[in-house]
């Protein structure tokens, strides 16, 4: 996750510069179908060539791909793919805040504090023209799910019995099963492949479809662990089981499942008759 390339003050430029409208390349991933099709450059980060507005905002992908915030895409494209319109529109203040609050630690997680090109104080308060907040709609349109936390990464099992699996679930909220892998990328940030199977789900207010999406972000926010369970390029199967406290979902035990080692599959087939002491 090479964020140190964008973590400095952006260049400052004179919005009075001529700009032009250009249509948003497919490299950059991050900006295509966001509603638009063409942006402005220089953009609102200060950059001038369309080659650094691809490098630049590649570094990001990854954020974005975490979901920590329902408008981090948004709010960066705004930066730096503004909208071809007679006069920039800059995010609003409120919306910068609502981001980074929600994002910033996924940066802490990877050692990077938020940027001082993203200070949100240079952005205009809700009362002018600005790109305002969905943020409380959103609230009360969506089920607010639990977020996945930065944590440790827990030790790899590879050697267990089925009945030892069986008392961690016990003490579990859920354990999904994870299919891993590395794609490969032509600007050498890492980027996985990952599939999720919901094993089990013991709280009632989740959806197995909402459980593989927050593993899913678990995995991209602690990418040491990721890292870790993808040495190769070869797809690598894991059992991830942990818990939710307090809103906050956490991988307590992450198992090797091996096609050779049947206890695991052993263990997750007795789970539906198995009584907890």
């Amino acid at each position: 996750f090479a964020l140190s390339v964008f973590l400095r003050v952006a260049t400052s430029f004179d919005i009075g510069l001529s700009t032009k409208c250009i249509v948003i390349p497919k490299e950059m991933h991050m900006c295509n179908k966001i509603g638009y099709s063409e942006m402005r450059l220089p953009n609102l980060m200060g950059h001038t060539s369309m080659a650094e507005v691809i490098q630049k905002s590649t570094t990001w992908e990854h954020l974005v791909h975490t979901d920590c915030h329902p408008h981090v895409r948004t709010f960066l494209c705004s930066l730096f793919a503004p909208i071809c319109l007679d006069t920039f529109i800059h995010p609003c203040r409120s919306v910068c805040v609502a981001v980074r609050d929600s994002c910033a630690s996924v940066l802490a997680c990877h050692g990077h504090a938020w940027p001082d090109s993203l200070d949100c104080n240079r952005f205009p308060g809700d009362e002018d023209m600005c790109l305002a907040s969905l943020t409380m709609e959103y609230k009360y349109l969506h089920k607010v799910l639990p977020k996945p936390a930065c944590q440790a990464c827990p030790a790899v099992e590879e050697f267990f019995t089925h009945k030892r699996v069986l008392e961690v679930f016990c003490d579990s909220n859920f354990a999904v099963k994870v299919k891993l892998s590395k794609k490969k990328t032509g600007f050498g940030h890492q980027e996985y492949n990952i599939e999720c199977q919901v094993e089990f789900i013991t709280q009632g207010s989740l959806l197995p479809y909402e459980t593989q999406s927050m593993i899913q972000q678990w995995l991209l926010i602690n990418e040491n662990c990721t890292q870790r369970m993808t040495p190769t390029h070869r797809p690598m199967m894991y059992l991830l089981v942990g818990n939710i406290e307090e809103g906050i979902i956490l991988v307590n035990q992450v198992y090797r499942w091996q096609r050779k080692d049947s206890q695991l599959a052993l263990a997750t087939q007795k789970w539906r008759y198995h009584k907890c002491l």
